[in-house]
């Protein structure tokens, strides 16, 4: 979503709207009027990520924290569907997308647990500061990591969700990872060698990074779309998410699913033998 929106560096802020929803309520803060007292009339300065967060920083030393949360969308098209839209920057003097000048950031959520705030760096500090939130998934080294969780009983897959450690690998992404870095999801932080803390930071790099360039997975409930609204394209280049007992693209065995931290794991159990080291 950061990439998708980055052409509005740049922008000047000149509306801000909380659109009518006779759905749940998302939160916003501050209130709508001083919400648009402080943000409107400000130049767009950059468009930066903290985790799943998209963050647009004002020229004044404000921000425009989106927190997507599971099913949130950061829009520069027309949104899915009215019934669920939210929030409204409008903008002038930003630059296009696909040929589109880009008058509006929406934020659109169909179950509404996401949020739209304004905030000073101090409060964003205190929100996702180091002391709550863990190294960039794309910035962590293996050595942060294994010394984050090396002492930990937990699995793996679980541990990497825990954004206080790692920030922003995803349900879906956890998967993806262990299974390129051969390291079964029930495997505990303290059972991990050196190399397998190597191999899934590397692995992590790797995922996310092909993600990105795929805009994203859209699964078959359709929730997840880019800035575009269109679907992402890397749910055709997963290897085992979603995929219970297809084939494991690597050695053909097949894909299995269970439960963890009442989230949903898939992996090979050849390629990702708890024996493997």
């Amino acid at each position: 979503m950061r990439r998708g929106i980055a052409c509005i560096v740049g922008a000047t802020v000149t509306g801000v709207q909380r659109e009518p929803c006779e759905r749940k309520a998302i939160l916003v803060r501050p209130r709508i009027d001083a919400f648009r007292r402080r943000a409107v009339g400000c130049r767009v300065a950059a468009v930066e990520r903290i985790g799943k967060r998209v963050v647009m920083r004002l020229d004044s030393q404000d921000a425009i924290v989106f927190e997507p949360r599971m099913t949130g969308l950061v829009l520069v098209a027309d949104p899915p569907s009215i019934e669920h839209l939210r929030f409204r920057v409008d903008l002038d003097g930003a630059g296009a997308v696909r040929g589109s000048t880009v008058r509006w950031v929406w934020y659109w959520d169909r179950r509404g647990l996401g949020s739209v705030r304004l905030m000073s760096p101090k409060e964003i500090d205190e929100h996702w500061g180091p002391d709550t939130l863990g190294p960039d998934a794309l910035d962590i080294t293996a050595e942060q990591l294994r010394e984050s969780l090396r002492g930990s009983k937990r699995a793996i897959k679980v541990a990497l969700l825990d954004q206080r450690v790692v920030a922003g690998v995803g349900n879906l992404y956890a998967s993806e990872i262990l299974h390129l870095a051969e390291v079964h999801p029930e495997r505990r932080c303290d059972q991990l060698t050196r190399a397998q803390w190597d191999r899934v930071v590397r692995a992590q790099s790797k995922v996310l990074e092909e993600a990105i360039v795929h805009e994203g997975s859209t699964l078959g409930d359709g929730a997840y779309r880019n800035v575009l609204n269109d679907p992402g394209g890397y749910q055709n280049h997963h290897k085992v998410y979603d995929r219970e007992a297809e084939p494991c693209p690597n050695c053909s065995s097949p894909i299995k699913r269970i439960v963890q931290a009442q989230r949903s794991t898939f992996f090979c159990a050849r390629c990702q033998a708890k024996s493997k080291r």
